[in-house]
């Protein structure tokens, strides 16, 4: 393990906080503060990702589950790691906070490694940081499962996300008001090892701004384009406005996946906003069942749904905006910043139809389709029917089925393991899926240069069969509190080939159970955690 090789190039080149004790306080003039994990009582290894765990050259070290419980729990610091905690602040539900920070994220260092370049090993819930606020820098169990789990799954979706190593128990009890109704209890205590090559966030540069401290805000800026994006050369007006542009483009490419697969972040405050367009932070996240653009998964946000499944958009490019106040005095050029602000639209609709075209197997498209894009979004909505599935049993459609030999019977009973209510479905709903497919089919074929077996593929290829429904990592949550920790490993198995069909596990693809609908963790979440 000593072969390790820790570069720890963030705190070797950024400003530290000059004061040495751990207690919540403002921190000013500083990009960190170096803390140390908390000792946990029974460390124990829960689950690990086999393949981030090749790709970092952890081979040997993950021979032995004792050693990386120890670890990464933080109860083991091996030489070359100097833990720290990030400072950064950020806006909350459009309200800007103030300093935020690390409050219960500790970077045990970062590594240089053979596969992956330089990667951040970073613990979420080890205990306290300057930027605590008040509450203990725990995580319990519940929510570290869902991170461990969709941090994985994203990736095997192939969307840009960071990376959870290991998932372990801590053996203390931490106390959680789950809903924030007075209803407090004492959960398992747990700590996910996540992974990536920078945990930099549209807040590390709001913060110094906001304090008019213009010194670390261009020292942040420069050390990020020569870390993280070191073909823009020397840092100058130039080269920040190219960084701005490839931060917006990454954060747009970021957002149509999270459509397209049917993800909600459900907090996409500008401190939860990766600089690399990664997706960071998952906490009351949720996937789209029966499609809802109005839909989200986080209780906090229930009245006015700022963070809903089809607001995400619209929040980012916000959100884009507010980094490029904070570069301005960087810039001094409004034109130039607007641009790329305004940019953001335009490449997310253009980028949008490609995605639905995509998802639909059509390779010809133009804007004179988004009309006929929308309408399936409104029939999806309509009709209570379930997204993932839909797009999958459409990947068969076309093969047995022609526009004369269409009726609602055969319509209603070749989807209807999509609906969620087939009894609401009236002649109306019907007529109007009906005509939809018809000018699908239509479209299709005027389509000669594939066949219909190379559209399913191309499809399904887009269209995941399995993906982390809320009620399957609430089972898995359920059976972990228990002591039983299968359903993770399972969970883990089925999700590393998300748009495979897969025989043995078609239960896990099947549409959210009536019992999971309003119930706690599978319908609403909240930040607790």
């Amino acid at each position: 393990m000593t072969a390790l090789n820790f570069t720890n190039r963030f705190s070797e080149n950024l400003p530290a906080d000059k004061e040495s004790e751990n207690y919540t306080r403002q921190v000013p003039h500083s990009a960190f503060s170096y803390v140390l994990p908390k000792q946990v009582s029974s460390p124990k290894l829960v689950a690990k990702s086999d393949c981030l765990v090749t790709s970092l050259g952890l081979d040997e070290l993950a021979k032995c589950s004792e050693t990386l419980a120890q670890v990464f729990t933080g109860n083991q610091i091996l030489d070359g790691m100097e833990p720290y905690a990030m400072c950064y602040g950020g806006h909350q539900f459009g309200h800007w906070a103030g300093q935020l920070g690390d409050g219960r994220a500790i970077n045990l260092g970062e590594i240089k490694t053979e596969n992956s370049g330089f990667q951040t090993l970073q613990l979420k819930g080890a205990g306290p940081t300057p930027y605590s606020r008040g509450a203990d820098g725990f995580a319990v169990l519940r929510s570290s499962v869902r991170e461990f789990l969709c941090s994985e799954a994203m990736f095997h979706l192939g969307i840009p996300t960071t990376r959870a190593l290991t998932l372990c128990l801590t053996g203390d009890k931490v106390e959680r008001d789950m809903f924030y109704n007075g209803n407090a209890k004492y959960e398992q205590g747990a700590i996910v090892c996540r992974v990536s090559s920078s945990f930099l966030r549209f807040g590390s540069f709001q913060l110094p701004y906001s304090r008019k401290d213009l010194s670390l805000l261009k020292t942040l800026v420069d050390y990020c384009i020569e870390h993280d994006y070191p073909h823009l050369g020397a840092p100058n007006k130039g080269s920040y406005i190219q960084w701005l542009t490839e931060i917006s483009e990454r954060t747009c490419e970021l957002v149509i996946h999270w459509m397209r697969v049917g993800f909600v972040h459900g907090v996409l405050n500008t401190d939860n906003m990766s600089i690399l367009g990664e997706t960071i932070d998952y906490g009351p996240y949720g996937w789209i069942d029966n499609f809802d653009l109005n839909w989200t998964p986080n209780t906090t946000d229930r009245q006015n749904r700022r963070y809903c499944f089809g607001a995400q958009p619209d929040i980012c490019r916000w959100n884009l905006f507010q980094l490029a106040n904070a570069i301005y005095p960087l810039i001094e050029d409004v034109d130039a910043l607007q641009k790329i602000i305004d940019d953001f639209n335009i490449n997310y609709q253009k980028q949008w139809r490609e995605m639905m075209a995509n998802k639909l197997g059509l390779k010809d498209f133009s804007s004179e389709d988004d009309s006929f894009f929308k309408a399936l979004e409104q029939l999806l909505y309509f009709l209570q029917m379930d997204m993932t599935i839909f797009y999958r049993l459409l990947a068969d459609f076309q093969l047995t089925h022609s526009s004369n030999s269409m009726n609602s019977e055969s319509i209603l009973s070749f989807f209807e393991s999509c609906f969620y209510d087939k009894n609401e479905i009236d002649e109306e709903d019907t007529k109007s899926l009906l005509a939809w497919l018809t000018r699908y089919l239509n479209k299709l074929e005027k389509e000669k240069n594939q066949s219909n077996d190379e559209r399913k593929i191309a499809m399904n290829k887009v269209n995941p069969k399995y993906v982390l429904r809320n009620y399957l990592a609430q089972q898995a949550i359920d059976r972990a509190e228990q002591g039983d920790f299968s359903e993770i490993r399972k969970l883990q198995k089925i999700l590393e080939k998300p748009y495979e069909d897969q025989p043995d596990f078609e239960a896990y693809a099947q549409k959210r159970p009536e019992w999971a609908k309003n119930k706690a963790g599978c319908s609403m979440l909240s930040c607790s955690s």
